[in-house]
């Protein structure tokens, strides 16, 4: 079982429109809900590519129950998500069909209480002793401590579980610290952890904070390793046009899985290229066209620069 965890889940919501523009009243052609939070994406993602999976954090409130509602339409994915008191954020996608944009709109998500972290803990701590790999993603709800990530980072080393990290701004600088075996931030993530735009120095520099492997997603031109056995760049052999939400989480999904399956550094970087890929001609996050991957999974590009 591989365990995914998003303390910040969220209602993703992506509307359609035929044009993006300001200070106008829009139709909407097209309006799809997804069950989303970074790791529930990736939980969808691995379900899809065979794994078995756990998908845990908080849910609460009329959209929280509309979230487990739909996780529950998703084959292979197991809800082991805490409620809590306060209600589930929704995200909001409006993709401008005329260019293919996506501008996000982000809520911040529901006050997490005491005695629920509390909870969440207990079952954190019994479900990664099942796990083979774990992945910690997203941002966290008000009320988490800002060290969350770190903890949750060292409970899995001390189970001897592998542990994905994907999140930004502190918890990302603190998690680092607690030594994931991975970390996925992108460019923007990696220059606020560093202070260095140049992204293979400053993916070095951020493996030196205690990473184990830092891959750094770098938008359209693919991935960026460094790790104990080499550095490498991995990327699509052409730019797909689409909506790019959910992306990264598909890489993330890609990673762990090959991690989980034993996979070496340019099969596990060419397997998330693929699928990121394939999101992006996807309707929505958590997603991928399967067709896509395939085509795009043999033709990746693994360099070292």
């Amino acid at each position: 079982m591989i365990l995914t965890v998003t303390l910040n889940t969220a209602l993703d919501v992506t509307y359609r429109v035929p044009r993006l523009l300001p200070h106008t009243s829009h139709r909407v052609s097209e309006v799809i809900e997804r069950p989303g939070g970074k790791g529930v994406n990736v939980a969808r993602v691995l379900a899809a590519l065979g794994h078995e999976v756990t998908a845990t954090g908080f849910a609460g409130g009329p959209v929280g129950e509309v979230l487990r509602s739909l996780l529950a339409d998703s084959p292979g994915v197991t809800d082991a998500l805490v409620r809590c008191s306060g209600t589930t954020r929704r995200t909001l996608a409006v993709v401008d069909s005329s260019t293919g944009d996506t501008t996000q709109f982000n809520e911040a998500g529901p006050f997490i209480e005491a005695v629920e972290w509390a909870e969440f803990l207990n079952g954190y701590n019994r479900l990664v002793r099942r796990a083979r790999a774990v992945a910690l993603c997203g941002s966290l709800p008000p009320g988490v401590p800002v060290g969350a990530y770190a903890v949750l980072v060292r409970t899995a080393r001390t189970a001897g579980v592998p542990v994905l990290l994907d999140t930004s701004g502190e918890p990302l600088r603190r998690g680092v610290a607690a030594r994931p075996e991975i970390i996925k931030p992108n460019a923007a993530e990696l220059a606020e952890l560093t202070g260095s735009r140049d992204p293979l120095p400053a993916t070095r520099d951020a493996r030196r904070r205690g990473a184990h492997a830092v891959v750094t997603s770098l938008g359209p031109d693919g991935l960026l390793a460094v790790t104990p056995e080499g550095t490498w760049q991995a990327a699509p052999p052409r730019t797909l046009a689409g909506n790019p939400t959910g992306a990264g989480d598909s890489a993330v999904a890609g990673l762990l899985s090959a991690l989980a399956e034993g996979l070496d550094w340019p099969e596990r970087l060419a397997r998330a290229v693929a699928l990121s890929a394939a999101t992006v001609q996807a309707p929505a996050a958590g997603e991928f066209d399967p067709r896509t991957y395939e085509e795009m999974r043999g033709s990746v590009k693994v360099t070292q620069p």
